[in-house]
């Protein structure tokens, strides 16, 4: 399988040159969809907007399965890339999250598959745009696919994805079984009072002093509100009012990102959340308007398909790489709603130790692969990972519909 890996690696790189955006996959999309044509899979294009999904249906077996692999890129301009020839072309656009490699490990195994997999029903290969469009109530990719019919034009009995993670090493195969990643929603908070003179500020309600002080309040939303054993963060990412420091603002704005493990625990949050923002508004006499906007679900490993997943890694590269359970994480995807619809799981692929050294004398001024975290503007995919994902998704095709016996 590693020395077929060549040709992936370098559609990888030359993906890597064409970043598009969330529903903008044009590209992208027909790329993928000529390839998978021309290995004798039925395509459909368009689906949930620049979806793909290739089908191929192999001997009399009644079993279906899913894999996914997401395609878009990052609104992020590129850096620290002389050193790579295949960096981005479009300025403020690149995959700095590493679904060109994705895309690049899921094409490599539908080759072979093709080619040669020896396995008995119907593998459905779904290539998703707009992964990264979260927070958007029906905007993300996998939203769009599933409203578009995703499962009733293509029903599969479990479905697996995987991404890379900088910080492991390159290739190590990570499982979870359970909430491996976290819900993710967003709220502003509008905090309206009464403009005034800084001099006097007894004339004036001041929603600055509301939001300051709310700002600390909501800080034991987790601290006091949430089990300790339960996992939950409540960030205020933004905070603006005024302009002028002799000029109390009538209006103050907060930006909440708002996550947790569990789904009793996120309705927890919502209420307290609530609660407190009315409750310390009342006593600065302001007045309080909340916009919540729901976004990712928990993201959560069903048993029997991530015991699957765990046996073929073992089986493929040996118990020293592969995390049999790993920790969650409070990082979101969009493919938890894909879960919240058909069993399967969600697997890690290390992309690189960070401060990896690149190998002597290569002349690259750019950082090494897995030097980055994902969403920086020096990220890069670990090439070495089209032959182990691929391998990976081979083998499980193979278990998950193997020929009765």
């Amino acid at each position: 399988m590693r020395a077929s890996a060549a040709p992936f690696i370098e559609l990888r790189r030359d993906l890597h040159r064409h970043p598009e955006l969330g529903f903008a996959e044009l590209r992208t999309a027909e790329i993928v969809a000529e390839r998978l044509e021309s290995w004798g899979y039925a395509v459909a294009r368009e689906v949930g907007g620049t979806g793909v999904v290739g089908t191929l249906h192999r001997g009399a077996g009644s079993r279906s399965l899913g894999l996914r692999a997401d395609m878009d890129a990052l609104p992020i301009q590129e850096t620290d890339a002389e050193g790579r020839p295949w960096r981005s072309r479009h300025a403020g656009r690149m995959h700095a999250c590493g679904h060109d490699g994705h895309t690049a490990m899921l094409l490599a195994a539908a080759e072979r598959l093709a080619r040669e997999g020896a396995f008995d029903g119907t593998l459905h290969l779904i290539f998703q745009p707009a992964e990264e469009l979260g927070g958007v109530p029906g905007g993300s990719g996998a939203q769009r696919m599933l409203a578009d019919g995703l499962f009733e034009r293509f029903p599969c009995d479990a479905v697996f994805a995987m991404h890379n993670m900088p910080g492991l090493p390159q290739g190590r195969l990570v499982l979870r079984e359970g909430a491996a990643m976290a819900s993710s929603d967003s709220a502003t908070i509008t905090l309206r009072g009464v403009g005034g003179h800084g001099a006097m500020p007894h004339l004036a309600a001041d929603p600055v002093v509301a939001a300051a002080s709310l700002v600390m309040a909501l800080q034991t939303v987790v601290s006091r509100n949430v089990d300790p054993q339960q996992t939950a963060v409540v960030t205020v990412g933004a905070l603006h009012a005024g302009r002028a420091n002799n000029v109390i603002p009538a209006e103050a704005t907060l930006e909440l990102s708002v996550r947790s493990l569990d789904r009793g625990v996120r309705e927890l949050l919502q209420r307290r959340i609530r609660a407190l923002v009315a409750a310390q508004a009342e006593s600065f006499g302001v007045r309080a308007e909340i916009d919540w906007k729901p976004g990712y679900s928990v993201l959560v490993n069903t048993p029997a398909e991530t015991e699957l997943a765990r046996q073929v890694a073992l089986e493929l590269l040996g118990p020293g790489q592969v995390t049999q359970q790993g920790p969650a994480l409070t990082g979101s995807e969009d493919f938890a709603f894909l879960l919240e619809r058909v069993p399967g799981s969600y697997v890690l692929i290390g992309n690189g130790e960070q401060g990896e050294r690149a190998p002597e004398g290569d002349g690259s001024t750019a950082p090494p692969p897995g030097a980055c975290m994902v969403h920086h503007p020096g990220y890069d995919f670990h090439d070495d990972n089209v032959a182990v994902g691929a391998a990976f998704w081979v083998r499980l095709v193979e278990r998950y519909l193997a020929a009765p016996a």
